[in-house]
């Protein structure tokens, strides 16, 4: 009889134990959050561009382009060097730093280029809807590339592989700088990084661990999931501050845009991709859940809570894609020569 209790009690217990995951992960999609699609046909929807059909050519090509530092005007930028693949993405500095040394002018960071495919708009102020538009934006900008946009059309059309490849992946379309954005933005496209989070949200209840989970549990409870949601678990705009005062506003003059809206950061990878907020004001994750809450949420959270919450996030550090570095084609002697004024 008590053998038959103990194996009663036993199955209860596992019963209860099984509910209260599922419920979790119950409670973490009703809280808008979504993993990454394991299926390959899933993802491929999810991240392909019906005007620009994600094909293994183009995404060959737009690594190339990414890679290839002729596209700034010294010869020395390339997108790789303020959103380094290496390095979770972005350049880990506080402010964007292009041509010549020179620093933004409104003393805005580098966001990670890993899963900014999810993001609803591109660039902090949400100016540009789409990877494709976005890419041609650092290339002309004249703190970062400094490549009129003539100028690196005539660079890709003096090197004959790159017109014989753009030719094959868009056939009948002139190289202006909107397709070599869409070359690169093919290839960006491609830069996502399922995590062990993602596993959970999936059904693997082991994914995560008991200490994680009560992260998770507390981020959703004490309400980060409000903007830090859907796929990219960020990616959409809200309002800068939008209760407290930012700790760190006299850096920069960064607004948001007309309206104060500010992009949401993706928080995956985000123990890999300090320093935070737009300005890059701090290194410390747990600094910048304090200051998060209190701007944000307009509350003030216990050490407890704001160390669990870190801990949750080593759940988001996902696998980067294998990415070969390319071997670029040669110049030839009508390619631009590099200039450092």
């Amino acid at each position: 009889m008590k053998i038959a209790k103990s194996v009663v009690l036993a199955t209860a217990l596992i019963s209860v134990s099984a509910f209260a995951k599922d419920a979790l992960i119950e409670k973490a999609k009703q809280a808008g959050l979504q993993p990454i699609p394991q299926e390959v046909s899933k993802l491929f929807k999810l991240i392909d561009n019906p005007k620009n059909p994600i094909t293994k050519a183009k995404v060959e090509l737009g690594k190339k382009l990414y890679f290839d530092p002729r596209l700034s005007r010294s010869g020395l930028i390339s997108c790789n060097t303020c959103h380094n693949l290496s390095t979770g993405g972005d350049d880990n500095v506080p402010v964007a730093t292009g041509h010549k040394w020179r620093h933004n002018p409104h003393h805005l960071n580098s966001p990670t280029v890993y899963n900014a495919v999810f993001n609803q708009k591109q660039f902090w102020d949400g100016r540009s809807p789409d990877l494709e538009d976005q890419a041609t934006g650092p290339i002309q900008a004249d703190v970062e590339m400094n490549m009129p946009k003539d100028l690196a059309v005539k660079v890709v059309k003096s090197i004959p592989e790159y017109k014989e490849a753009f030719a094959k992946v868009y056939p009948g379309e002139e190289i202006t700088i909107k397709t070599i954005g869409k070359a690169i933005g093919a290839f960006e496209r491609t830069l996502v990084t399922p995590s062990r989070y993602d596993d959970y949200l999936g059904g693997d209840e082991k994914a995560l661990t008991e200490v994680e989970k009560e992260g998770l549990k507390t981020f959703i409870e004490v309400g980060c999931a409000s903007c830090h949601n859907g796929v990219g678990l960020g990616g959409g705009m809200a309002p800068f501050p939008a209760i407290g005062k930012y700790k760190y506003a006299n850096i920069g003059d960064f607004k948001g845009d007309k309206n104060g809206m500010v992009k949401v950061p993706t928080l995956r990878n985000i123990l890999e991709t300090a320093p935070y907020f737009h300005n890059g004001a701090t290194y410390n994750i747990k600094e910048a859940i304090e200051i998060m809450a209190e701007t944000q949420l307009g509350k003030k959270l216990t050490k407890k809570q704001i160390d669990s919450i870190a801990t949750f996030f080593k759940a988001l550090t996902g696998k980067k894609p294998y990415v070969r570095l390319p071997m670029l084609p040669n110049s030839t002697p009508s390619t631009p020569k590099p200039d450092l004024n």
